[in-house]
C-alpha cells in the first residue's frame, strides 16, 4: 500500500467512526531552497512519509495540496525548527492561509533525536520526522499570528546590530590609521574617537599638519558649532602635539584614512536612520519593556523583536530557555548541581538582555539591591549580572502578560 492509499484510508476512518478525534501532527525541515515534511497521526502511524516541496510559490502550493487532502474536520499540528530567517515565506504563507504553526529550538530537537535514538544519521528526511514524532510529545502551543510590525521590527533590530558591529570595525580601522599618522591624538582625547569634537577636527582638519596650523579662527568657529568642546589651553595643546608628533603623513595613508571616516559616518547615519525607524515600528505595538528602568527604547524593540510573541511562553522559565539564560545541570547519583549558563538559543536576544542588566543596575534601585544581594553572597559580578538579567525576564514577562507598566513602587 502507498504512503498516499494509507493516508486516504485513515481518512476514511476517521470519517466512518464520527466523533473519533484525530489529530494530524506535520513535520517540517526547514533549508534554503526546499524543506522537507513528514506527517504523522495520534498514534504515531505515518500518514505521509518524508516529501519535499520548493521554498516558492510551487512549493507552498504543492503543500497547501498535500494538506487540503487531511481531513479538515480534525487537527493539524505544524512545527518546525527556528532557523532565522529561511522559515519566513513559509510563516506568512501558513498564517494566510489559516494555518498554526509553533517554532522549536533546533538544541531541543536534537536532543529529543539523541534521546529517542530517532536521528542516527543527519538528514533533512529524518529530521522532519524527527520534528513530527516531537509534536506528538509536547504541548502544543502555536504561534499567535505576527502582525506585520513585529516582523518589520526583527528585520530591523537585527540589521541594527549588524551596522553597528560594522561600524565598530570601521573605528578599529580608523584607530589603526591613525596610530600611523598621528600616534598622539586619540591619547590626548582619553582613547576616544566617538565624541563630536575627535570627529569635528577629523572631519575639517583630518591631518597633523592642518591641525598644527588651526588658529584663533578656527577655535571659535568649532566652539559656534560645537555644545561642548576643549577649552583653549587643551586646544593649544593639540595644536602643540600636532607639530611635535611622530606620525608620518603618507599620502596612502592619509586616503585610506578619509575613506575609513567617510564610512564611519555613512555607517552611522544609517544607524541614526534605522533606530528612528524601529522607534516609529515599536510605538505600533503594546509593549510594556520600555517602561523599566533603565530600558530603551531600542533595547526593549530588540526583545520583544526576538521573542516575537511573549503569549507564546507560558512560564518565564521558557522565556529564560529560549533566551539561553538558564543554568546547566549537572547529575550524578542523588546530587544534582547547576553550571555555568548553556548559551542556546538567540545570541542577539541573550546580549541585550545582559547588557541592559548592566545598565538596569545604575537607574533601577530594586535591580541594583538585588545586584548588591548577590554580590554578597559571594557571587562573581558577572554571575550576579547574569541573576539581574533573569530577574528582568521575569519581570518583562509579568507586564507584557499583564498589559501593565513597570512601578517601581509595587516591586518593594
Amino acid at each position: 500500500m502507498t504512503s498516499k492509499e494509507r493516508h486516504v484510508d485513515l481518512n476514511q476512518q476517521c470519517r466512518n467512526e464520527g466523533g473519533v478525534f484525530m489529530t494530524f501532527f506535520i513535520g517540517i525541515d526547514i533549508a534554503k531552497y526546499k524543506h522537507d515534511c513528514f506527517i504523522l497521526n495520534h498514534e504515531g502511524e505515518v500518514i505521509r512519509s518524508s516529501f519535499s516541496f520548493t521554498n516558492d510559490r510551487a512549493g507552498f502550493a504543492y503543500l497547501k495540496e498535500i494538506l487540503s487532502t487531511l481531513d479538515s474536520n480534525q487537527t493539524m499540528r505544524i512545527g518546525f525548527e527556528a532557523t532565522g530567517h529561511y522559515a519566513m515565506n513559509l510563516k506568512v504563507f501558513l498564517e494566510e492561509n489559516g494555518f498554526t504553526y509553533m517554532q522549536f529550538n533546533p538544541f531541543l530537537i536534537k536532543r529529543f533525536a539523541q534521546a529517542t535514538t530517532l536521528r542516527k544519521t543527519k538528514t533533512d528526511k529524518v529530521d522532519a520526522r524527527v520534528i513530527a514524532t516531537y509534536l506528538l510529545s509536547v504541548d502544543y502551543k502555536p504561534y499567535p499570528p505576527q502582525s506585520y510590525h513585529i516582523k518589520n521590527l526583527k528585520s530591523l533590530t537585527r540589521d541594527r546590530d549588524d551596522l553597528i558591529k560594522q561600524r565598530s570595525r570601521q573605528l578599529v580601522k580608523l584607530t589603526n590609521l591613525l596610530d600611523l599618522i598621528f600616534p598622539e591624538f586619540k591619547p590626548f582625547f582619553g582613547h576616544s574617537l566617538t565624541s563630536s569634537t575627535c570627529l569635528y577636527l577629523l572631519d575639517h582638519y583630518l591631518t597633523p599638519s592642518k591641525m598644527a596650523r588651526m588658529n584663533l579662527d578656527s577655535y571659535h568657529k568649532m566652539t559656534s558649532e560645537l555644545r561642548r568642546t576643549l577649552s583653549y589651553a587643551r586646544f593649544c595643546t593639540l595644536k602643540q602635539l600636532a607639530r611635535d608628533t611622530i606620525g608620518s603623513e603618507d599620502p596612502t595613508l592619509t586616503y585610506l584614512l578619509k575613506k575609513s571616516l567617510e564610512l564611519y559616518h555613512t555607517m552611522d547615519d544609517q544607524i541614526t536612520e534605522i533606530q528612528l525607524l524601529i522607534e516609529q515600528t515599536y510605538a505600533q505595538l503594546d509593549s510594556h519593556i520600555h517602561t523599566i528602568s533603565g530600558i530603551g527604547i531600542q533595547s526593549a524593540a530588540c526583545i520583544l523583536a526576538e521573542y516575537e510573541s511573549i503569549e507564546r511562553f507560558s512560564t518565564p522559565d521558557q522565556m529564560l530557555a529560549f533566551a539561553g539564560l538558564e543554568p546547566s545541570r549537572k547529575q550524578s547519583g542523588e546530587s544534582e548541581s547547576k553550571g555555568k549558563m548553556v548559551k542556546h538559543g538567540s545570541s542577539l536576544l541573550r546580549q541585550t538582555i545582559m547588557n541592559i542588566s548592566a545598565t538596569s543596575i545604575i537607574h533601577n534601585p530594586i535591580l541594583y539591591e538585588f545586584y548588591l544581594k548577590k554580590r554578597n553572597e559571594g557571587k562573581l559580578h558577572r554571575v550576579a549580572l547574569s541573576h539581574v538579567a533573569k530577574r528582568i525576564v521575569r519581570i518583562i514577562f509579568h507586564l507584557e502578560k499583564h498589559h501593565l507598566d513597570f512601578d517601581l513602587a509595587k516591586m518593594r
